[in-house]
């Protein structure tokens, strides 16, 4: 009978390995009143933009006081779950935070493995940042059809990625193939992310306040060539060397 029922139940479930997409909200601040301020400021233009997606909220960035401080991770779920996401699990957590998180019913997720060499980043700031990292299938696309603000960023992870709107100033694009973006582009465009030398960014404006394609960069401080300035422009790699070309119309 023992066997029996064994074997009833290896044909009722199965358990397997899943790579899923997931958002993740890296915390500048453990202040959840500076977190609310920030969070209604950067998503009020876009309330639906996360449609229900699962989050995992990342702490490996907060400051030594924040990290001694306590969270309430009841009322920070409560507090994602209001801009439309489903918080699912913790990273970069010390013990304390751990165990508060899994008193609140949060799994504990390991960080993801190093990335290859990546430009500079600004100095630290209050502000949250939003990851969207979409696992796309080697050659695949990934569609993104509304604007990005100061914040957010998307990294299409495999393949390239399409924006149809607005990449603002703050805002990152990240795509392993080629970057497009049919619309001003005023963020971070970075193409190639894990080494691709053959990956290309493209914009039908290119106002960019930094392009990379693998681990090589130009940033805003060095002004634009007035040819491709403001206009539809690629940024490929020649010799190790980016190189900004004008698309004629």
């Amino acid at each position: 009978m023992t066997d029996a029922s064994a074997a009833h139940t290896r044909a009722v479930f199965e358990f397997k390995s899943a790579t899923l997409p997931l958002i993740a909200v890296i915390l500048k601040t453990s202040d959840l009143g500076v977190l609310r301020s920030a969070l209604d400021a950067q998503l009020a233009d876009s309330p639906d933009f996360f449609e229900q997606e699962p989050m995992v909220i990342d702490l490996s960035q907060l400051g030594e006081a924040d990290q001694q401080a306590p969270l309430d991770f009841a009322a920070l779920r409560a507090l994602l779950a209001r801009h439309q996401t489903q918080p699912v699990a913790v990273r970069g957590a010390n013990a304390a935070h751990a165990q508060a998180a899994r008193a609140a019913g949060l799994a504990i997720a390991a960080m993801p493995a190093a990335p290859v060499s990546r430009p500079p980043a600004p100095a630290p700031s209050p502000e949250p940042q939003i990851v969207r990292e979409v696992q796309v299938p080697a050659g695949g696309t990934l569609l993104i059809d509304r604007p990005l603000r100061s914040g957010q960023q998307v990294y299409a992870r495999g393949g390239d990625v399409i924006v149809t709107e607005v990449v603002n100033f703050g805002a990152e694009v990240i795509a392993d193939g080629h970057v497009h973006v049919y619309a001003p582009l005023r963020g971070k465009a970075i193409a190639g992310a894990r080494g691709n030398t053959e990956a290309r960014i493209f914009t039908t404006c290119l106002e960019a306040q930094l392009i990379a394609i693998a681990g090589i960069y130009r940033t805003s401080e060095v002004p634009l060539p007035a040819s491709v300035a403001g206009k539809a422009a690629q940024v490929r790699l020649a010799e190790d060397k980016l190189l900004m070309e004008a698309i004629a119309s």
